[in-house]
């Protein structure tokens, strides 16, 4: 028997008669069809009772039971119990709405601290008010909208004034019957909930049941707070459910509601900082964005007004002004932060003030301030005593992701019940709900960072605390926001005149020592292998800023002399032109600069005009100031940069001699500029290609236009060119422009040449080839995979290889050459007089018809050490043809790519004759390739044979079954054979000159 209070509707329906039941059961079979619902079967709905009917309803059908109830209620001509179960309803849901009313009035008096009146409070938010009514009014179905801005800047005030409004009946009222508001980081430490679990949370007694709340999804809204702050990864595309009542790891329920696969029908609302934003957003579903831009001048100005009255209000305001210091409080909790450090010194009878040069030097204020008129007669040791289980809580909470503590946590640290009292009168703590957090994430992150400087040798060792180290390492390896707010302070800390600050209260601590850790880990950093190298400079960049010290800035930029950085916003681009101008070791400069950076489109929604335009001023100083240092550069890379034309004309400007930086002074050896969104007209080239030590160029992805061709053929006819390497994959090189290219190369310096992925054609490669046949060519390597190529383009090949004595490698992967094409390259490599050392002829369309005359080659060449036929149709019977060419004594070939070539486990014996026999083989490329276990067997134990020279051998293990990868293992452990899966993929990539988009690489 089911619970009755818990169904809404079993009242209203035990109301019908035996007969109206009946007709109501009937009505109830094609129900389902106008929802496109699969119906109940008959026989169950004919047999079941009032109670049993309603349970049927709710477990099939809990999106749509009350819709189709009250429908069916009017059809069996029972309107009175229509209107009572919609009566019984609304009673339910004014009771959750008086009590979120409640509840979120306390909020907003009580934690909140906005301090300001509503009414001006509403003014300051009109616009994104105003746009989030808009969003969920104009539209009935539904709606994911995202609330973003600035870490601080009043997203999580704005929401709770949304809920508060809601729930007083003053805010998307004829949308929403249910608005939850869940701060996410208070998940931190549950580890499996159901989302079910999550609504009960929030109800109070005697509202809806879970079953009727949820009949109607498209009447729900979900307001999420604190992404930034949660330690779940949330991009699960994998086990995702749509079940909302089923207990699963949080992660997933999380997941599973974001991407609309659980309650598909219902709205979100969400707060997602700069942390959280580019990971979230690509998850959601045509999401709509209010950003929120924090306290304007005007604003501060009407909270000082508020906060100390008119009078004293309005000179705290002007004395601002007039020292340029209120845009420093642009974020509301800066802004009571602020008054609250001034009020403080006003009551112990002071003259007001606060330095505010950085972060660490205004939260430290703000501490201080409020240490001594809480316990101005405490002695210092207790003060610091005091001070330490603070630090202590907080430190643990941010090595556990956990800013939500409960009693248990506030005692085990050392926080009794008054001292909790004390810290809340202080405002370092405040309630939420039975629970306590730090008034403000950051002012958690700023005691979490004092905890390192508090410490002594003495102390009795925290495992959770862990070290400086760690900590930097954390937030160098997660870009997640606690970890950087953590490092910011702790370099700000750092600064002797913070460090002093804290002296007469604490006594002293030893900022110098903090310095040194920081030192050495950044130098161990900086002297690993490349892939370790610093992943996040911007971090380092803001945490050195607030630091403040030129000395110490110094002491850390020399350390780095390769740095790989993406200037996502102005202010990034900012930081980096600051600290590399101290980096004088610097050598190596990969840049990624994103498109709003120098964007020249002004968007009213993000700043108002005046701002846009002093922000573009700003961007052009900063980023003339990054140029000067490219003279000092031994390689700079231009990865995916977007730039305008003032940018393109500083980059070249920085490349050009002046009196004060003749030619002679520039250190460039290698320039990348790949994906390039606007080069001008190329008069980069002639700038670019004169610096004395220039002998890399690569420009993949860039589109050449007529003129960019023109000039840089110019620049590379001139004598001054030293360029060697020359890359041009991926610009949309036509016939005509490969031949205006070609006849520049004829007395340059070029060795390397890369025209992979260009539109090339046959008649291109005639004047290529032209090029090649001069004496003067002194090319080595010629890339011209994916150019168009047919069988016709080996005949003028043929003739280019025969007269060619310097090319080494030819790269002709992916052109529709067929067997005709290779069979002709195959009579030139014959000759004696043909120098070729390395062929890539993969995916060319070959068969097997091909490899009696590959094979001919093998037996008779001496140049030939790289052959690779990848992706081709040799199959079983070209293996074993080029298997006993191999084994001829004459076959000097050292590399063989067989990858993807339709073969089967028939030719592992021709292969493992192959591999005791040919004396040169030391790379053997089978990649994509699954052999049979006995297959593989026979070639493993050619492996393990002492006559067996190869030391690559390509194949991805993990495809093999568990048998065959313990053979694998066991001949890699016996031998000194590496066994990888894409082998050969970097360095084809290098040799082309292939970059991928940026995004693929992060």
């Amino acid at each position: 028997m089911v619970d009755t209070s818990s169904y809404g509707l079993l009242k209203p329906l035990q109301k019908l008669s035996d007969e109206e039941f009946r007709s109501f059961k009937e009505l109830l079979r094609k129900e389902p069809e106008k929802f496109k619902l699969k119906p109940i079967s008959w026989t169950k709905i004919k047999n079941a009772s009032k109670e049993e009917l309603i349970m049927l309803l709710n477990t099939h059908y809990p999106g749509h039971t009350w819709d189709m109830v009250l429908s069916l209620f009017l059809r069996v001509n029972r309107e009175d119990l229509s209107i009572m179960a919609q009566k019984k309803r609304r009673y339910k849901q004014n009771k959750y709405k008086k009590f979120m009313k409640t509840t979120f009035q306390t909020i907003w008096t009580s934690e909140t601290n906005i301090h300001i009146p509503d009414r001006n409070y509403q003014v300051i938010i009109e616009p994104q008010y105003k746009a989030l009514q808009d969003i969920f009014d104009s539209e009935s179905e539904p709606v994911t909208a995202v609330v973003s801005g600035q870490t601080g800047g009043g997203k999580t005030i704005f929401l709770r004034k949304a809920m508060l409004d809601w729930a007083s009946g003053n805010l998307l009222q004829n949308r929403f019957r249910y608005v939850f508001f869940f701060s996410v980081f208070s998940l931190n430490n549950t580890t499996e909930l159901s989302l079910a679990e999550l609504i009960s949370s929030k109800l109070p007694e005697s509202a809806e049941t879970l079953n009727d709340i949820v009949s109607a999804p498209k009447r729900i809204l979900f307001i999420l707070d604190g992404f930034d702050y949660l330690k779940f990864d949330l991009r699960l595309r994998t086990n995702l459910c749509n079940d909302w009542r089923k207990r699963l790891p949080t992660q997933i329920v999380l997941s599973s509601l974001l991407q609309k696969i659980m309650l598909p029908e219902c709205s979100l609302l969400l707060e997602l900082g700069q942390r959280s934003l580019p990971k979230i957003y690509r998850l959601l579903q045509y999401p709509r964005v209010i950003t929120i831009l924090g306290f304007s001048e005007q604003c501060v100005e009407s909270y000082c007004v508020s906060f100390f009255g008119n009078e004293k209000g309005e000179e705290i305001s002007e004395n601002l002004r007039n020292n340029k210091l209120i845009h420093l409080f642009n974020k509301p909790y800066l802004c009571w932060m602020f008054c609250s450090c001034l009020k403080w010194q006003y009551d112990r009878g002071e003259e007001g003030y606060v330095r505010a040069k950085t972060d660490s030097a205004f939260f430290t204020q703000f501490m201080v301030s409020a240490f001594k008129s809480t316990y101005a007669s405490t002695p210092l040791k207790q003060n610091r005593a005091q001070l330490k289980t603070l630090c202590t809580l907080a430190v643990e909470g941010i090595w556990n992701k956990l800013f939500v503590f409960d009693s248990e946590t506030l005692r085990r640290n050392g926080i009794s019940e008054s001292d909790k009292a004390v810290w809340l009168k202080m405002k370092f703590l405040q309630n939420h709900g039975n629970h306590t957090v730090f008034y403000h994430p950051t002012l958690q992150s700023y005691f979490a960072a004092m905890f390192y400087f508090l410490r002594q040798d003495k102390d009795t060792h925290i495992p959770v605390t862990r070290s400086i180290p760690q900590l930097l390492g954390k937030m160098y390896a997660y870009d997640q926001t606690q970890w950087l707010q953590t490092g910011i302070f702790l370099f700000g800390i750092a600064n002797e005149q913070v460090a002093s600050m804290l002296k007469p209260n604490f006594g002293f601590i030893q900022p110098r020592d903090v310095k040194q850790e920081i030192i050495t880990y950044l130098k161990s950093l900086s002297q690993q292998g490349c892939i370790e190298k610093l992943e996040r400079p911007e971090n380092l960049f803001t945490c050195l800023r607030d630091n403040h010290e030129e000395r110490f800035i110094r002491q850390v930029m020399d350390l780095f002399e390769e740095i790989t950085i993406d200037i996502r916003n102005s202010d990034v681009l900012s930081m980096t032109a600051c600290n590399l101008q101290k980096s004088p070791k610097l050598k190596k400069l990969h840049l990624h600069i994103r498109k709003r950076v120098f964007s020249e489109i002004y968007n009213p929604e993000c700043c108002n005009i005046e701002i846009f335009t002093d922000n573009k001023l700003k961007v052009a100083r900063d980023w003339e100031m990054l140029c000067s240092i490219f003279c000092n550069l031994h390689l700079l890379d231009l990865d995916s940069c977007h730039f305008n034309k003032m940018a393109i004309q500083d980059l070249c400007n920085s490349m050009s001699p002046s009196p004060r930086m003749p030619l002679t002074a520039f250190k460039l050896q290698s320039f990348s500029c790949s994906f390039m969104t606007n080069f001008g007209d190329g008069s980069l080239f002639h700038t670019l290609l004169q610096l004395p030590h220039l002998k890399y160029l690569n420009l993949y992805g860039t589109n050449f236009s007529k003129d960019m061709i023109e000039n840089l053929c110019s620049a590379l006819r001139c004598s001054a060119c030293k360029v060697e390497e020359l890359l041009l994959g991926k610009c949309n090189i036509s016939s005509e422009a490969c031949g205006i290219i070609a006849s520049s190369l004829i007395n340059s310096k070029v060795k390397h040449l890369s025209l992979v992925e260009n539109p090339l054609k046959d008649k291109g490669l005639v004047l290529l080839c032209e090029m090649l046949k001069d004496p003067s060519c002194i090319l080595e390597t010629l890339m011209l995979s994916y150019c168009c190529l047919t069988f016709i383009a080996c005949g003028h090949l043929y003739e280019a290889l025969l007269s060619n004595k310097h090319l080494s490698l030819l790269d002709l992967e992916s052109n529709f050459l067929e067997d005709t094409g290779v069979n002709l390259l195959c009579e030139a490599l014959k000759d004696p007089s043909c120098t070729l050392e390395e062929l890539w002829v993969s995916g060319c369309f070959l068969t097997s018809e091909c490899c009696e005359k590959i094979s001919a080659v093998l037996t008779c060449n001496k140049s030939l050490k790289t052959l690779k036929l990848g992706n081709n149709k040799i199959q079983d019977t070209g293996v074993k043809q080029l298997c006993e060419a191999l084994q001829h004594p004459n076959c000097k070939l050292e590399r063989l790519g067989l990858d993807l070539c339709e073969f089967t486990s028939d030719c592992c014996e021709d292969l493992a004759l192959t591999l005791t026999t040919c004396k040169t083989l030391n790379s053997l490329n089978l990649d994509w390739k699954t052999l049979d276990h006995s297959g593989l067997g026979v070639l493993c134990e050619a492996l393990n044979h002492k006559r067996c020279n190869l030391k690559m051998l390509g194949l991805d293990k993990s495809a093999f079954s568990e048998e065959s990868q313990t053979l694998l293992q066991a001949v890699e452990k016996n031998t000194n054979l590496n066994i990888l899966h894409y082998p050969w993929v970097e360095e084809e990539r290098k040799k082309r000159g292939v970059r991928l988009i940026w995004k693929s690489r992060n």
